[in-house]
């Protein structure tokens, strides 16, 4: 039997296993059973607790489809509310070594439980060619994307340790994302495939955003898609450098930094239940 965990993020739910000393086979078929939300537990992924040589824990994140994935801004958050309320560590500034790097977490904790995370997230990657996307090296600030139905968006894309396509839309309640965000994050001009933002702009310090995650569908929340629209829309002179984003799923603060270039997210994180899942 193998032991998990269910969190969320503002709705953007991970199962979470102890891997460090039980043994986990093809966790890519794992992913797929166990986040089937008619015949599993359900959720949008899979994520493994282990050592790390470089940081305190190493993370490997399972989409719903079986895909691994970089990063997590949510599931890493709830990473850390693990390993923190489960007492696997005592302090609340932890490192995490991820397929995007190392991540700085720091925890606000009320009653011993963690509450809220903040997380460093790096610097962006605007290069077109380390996004990836092909084409003309350089940086991709609304630039045209024409689709097979005729359909033609502007694009700013970036990496936040993980492809986002970002596109700015003037009523994302009813925009149709599923519709739109699987002909993108398919795109040729992404060889490793994209995880694709719609958002609508409130103010320069807010707005509402939708996800169309690579590998998992629409989400009710996505960190690094909130990372990346706060950098693009400093890019595209939409929005200010730290600002407030709406999700389906509730909010995120985020900020992108001048001084060091690093990029903020900050959230909640929640413990659903624990379970087993037959091997």
């Amino acid at each position: 039997m193998i032991k998990f965990t269910k969190m969320h993020g503002i709705g953007n739910d991970y199962l979470y296993i102890d891997a460090r000393s039980t043994a986990v086979r093809h966790p890519e078929k794992l992913a797929v059973a166990m986040s089937d939300r008619h015949f599993g537990a359900g959720s949008d992924g899979i994520i493994l607790i282990l050592e790390s040589d470089t940081a305190d824990f190493r993370m490997r994140m399972f989409n719903s489809d079986g895909s691994e994935a970089e990063m997590c801004g949510n599931g890493i958050r709830c990473f850390a509310k693990y390993v923190y309320d489960h007492g696997l560590i005592k302090n609340k500034s932890i490192a995490v070594e991820t397929l995007a790097g190392i991540k700085q977490l720091d925890m606000q904790v009320k009653n011993k439980k963690v509450e809220t995370v903040r997380v460093d997230m790096g610097e962006p990657i605007l290069q077109r060619e380390r996004i990836p996307m092909t084409g003309k090296p350089g940086m991709v600030i609304g630039e045209a994307l024409m689709l097979e139905d005729g359909v033609r968006f502007e694009i700013t894309a970036l990496s936040m340790g993980n492809p986002h396509a970002v596109i700015y839309v003037e009523d994302v309640e009813n925009f149709p994302v599923e519709k739109y965000g699987t002909m993108i994050e398919n795109h040729d001009l992404f060889p490793n495939r994209t995880n694709v933002e719609f958002v609508q702009i409130l103010n320069e310090d807010e707005v509402i955003q939708r996800t169309w995650e690579r590998g998992s569908g629409e989400t009710l929340a996505c960190g690094t898609g909130a990372s990346a629209v706060t950098v693009a829309g400093v890019l595209t002179r939409r929005t200010a450098r730290s600002i407030l984003v709406h999700l389906n799923g509730g909010d995120l603060r985020t900020e992108w930094r001048e001084d060091d270039n690093h990029v903020f997210l900050t959230g909640p994180a929640v413990e659903v239940y624990q379970g087993t899942w037959p091997e």
